[in-house]
């Protein structure tokens, strides 16, 4: 490609970013292309619409209008746990992991979901929840198509991670990788698209909400109605803990007919960092945890419980068919968020770099935001013990120490109600070896003692 496309330098125009062609005549045959790829894919009319909204401050959602969410507690029931069953033998349900993030905050130069975690065996992310769905599949005969989101920032080293290790006992055409969507920077000031270099536009990955987006772009939607697909297991890669296609929710999740279950921790401070669900407006939704007004975050009930206490551990059941009637439509909200961006000025040829300066614009799509256009949703409480202990930064609270000693004390717990006690000793249980308390009471051999770091594989 030698010259600019007329269309396209009039929509430059018209929207004000011509100098995004800073330097074209100095660009390679391959760069100009890339440049007008990444411009043509572009949704000027949104952008614009986008930044003219940064400029208005939306206050959160008035207290009159928001209450507490109803959570279905206990466990499910004997027939509720063989619906969840049936369905994992029909293969209707496929996992979903959101694995679009870097482990920086660790000091971890490599997709998150490398990170180790196992107690004692090391074992990454990726490969506890991988295990996880290979003893499932064959616990229930039938494979569980594994969706893995990543992001161009993870996406090759995800793969090449996979394939490295034989996709960890899966078959290779159980797990099909897709890249979530990105959305250009702008200036927070002018409202400029921000740069890298000379014709490479400064993107960043449109959140976990763009996940459905991409399943639609990446006709994966055709792919799971081919091979009888109905519901989605949606979760985190950053937890290691939680049930992965829990029959008992799947069950519940089929018995209502909801559109989009989720999962609830409950909340003992008004100040811990998760988002809530609440019903607002008469539906389903979440609050994140700093736009809660501190009024409705700190009263609590008569029994000293907070009373907005349904925390968001991301973990969701959602209906293929609900997902694909939102994204025949305008998909879902952006969320503004301003940042210090790096980027590079093309008129003086150099990199700015700010210190705190707010200076740029991005752009995300929250996965939450899918649960006030379900008819029917399902709210069902979970255990933080058994089942949400997410990794998130490098020392402290939710950091390598915590998550792998909240697998141990799980794992201690299953082996101490089956008669042998741990001594206090790290102790990890491979899903290969047992998925649960049941399976584990079943296999292990007569005489069983743990005298040390102790891994059941």
């Amino acid at each position: 490609m030698t010259e600019i496309p007329t269309d396209l330098q009039k929509r430059l125009k018209a929207h004000g970013q011509e100098h995004v062609l800073y330097g074209w005549n100095e660009l390679s045959v391959i760069q100009r292309t890339n440049l007008v790829t990444q411009l043509s894919t572009l949704n000027f009319r949104e952008l614009d619409e986008l930044i003219a909204k940064a400029k208005v401050v939306e206050p959160p959602p008035k207290s009159q209008v928001i209450a507490p969410l109803s959570v279905a507690s206990g466990e499910a029931t004997a027939n509720e746990r063989s619906l969840g069953e049936e369905a994992l033998r029909r293969g209707e349900v496929a996992a979903l992991i959101v694995a679009g993030g870097q482990g920086s905050r660790l000091g971890f130069d490599k997709p998150k979901g490398m990170f180790p975690v196992g107690p004692v065996s090391g074992a990454s992310l990726f490969q506890i929840h991988a295990e996880k769905l290979l003893a499932t599949s064959r616990r229930y005969g039938k494979p569980v198509l594994f969706l893995v989101m990543t992001s161009p920032a993870t996406d090759t080293e995800t793969r090449d991670y996979f394939r490295e290790n034989q996709f960890f006992g899966l078959p290779e055409s159980d797990v099909i990788f897709f890249e979530q969507g990105t959305m250009p920077a702008v200036c927070a000031y002018t409202g400029r698209l921000l740069l890298d270099d000379y014709g490479t536009l400064a993107l960043s990955p449109n959140g976990h909400g763009g996940t459905i987006t991409a399943l639609a772009e990446r006709c994966i939607f055709r792919e799971l109605h081919t091979r009888g697909v109905k519901h989605i297991y949606y979760f985190q890669v950053d937890n290691p803990l939680l049930k992965l296609c829990d029959p008992g929710f799947i069950g519940r999740h089929i018995s209502t007919q909801s559109e989009a279950s989720s999962k609830v921790v409950f909340k003992e401070r008004p100040e811990e960092k998760v988002g809530v669900f609440a019903l607002i407006d008469g539906k389903c939704g979440m609050i994140e945890y700093s736009d809660l007004p501190r009024e409705l975050s700190e009263v609590r009930e008569s029994t000293g419980e907070l009373r907005f206490r349904a925390g968001n551990p991301a973990i969701h059941l959602f209906a293929v068919n609900f997902l694909e009637q939102i994204t025949s439509g305008d998909g879902l909200p952006y969320h503004i968020a301003r940042k210090a961006i790096s980027h590079f000025d093309p008129e003086a040829g150099v990199t700015v770099t700010p210190s705190s300066e707010l200076n740029g614009l991005k752009f995300e799509r929250f996965i939450f935001d899918a649960l006030p256009l379900a008819e029917r949703w399902l709210a069902v409480e979970t255990s933080r013990a058994e089942e949400f202990s997410p990794l998130k930064n490098g020392s402290g609270a939710d950091s390598p120490e915590t998550v792998r000693a909240a697998q141990s004390a799980l794992h201690s717990g299953w082996l101490e109600r089956a008669g042998v006690p741990t001594h206090g000793h790290t102790v990890e249980i491979s899903p290969l070896f047992a998925l649960d308390e049941a399976e584990l009471k079943r296999k292990l051999p007569s005489g069983f003692t743990v005298t040390g770091p102790t891994l059941l594989r």
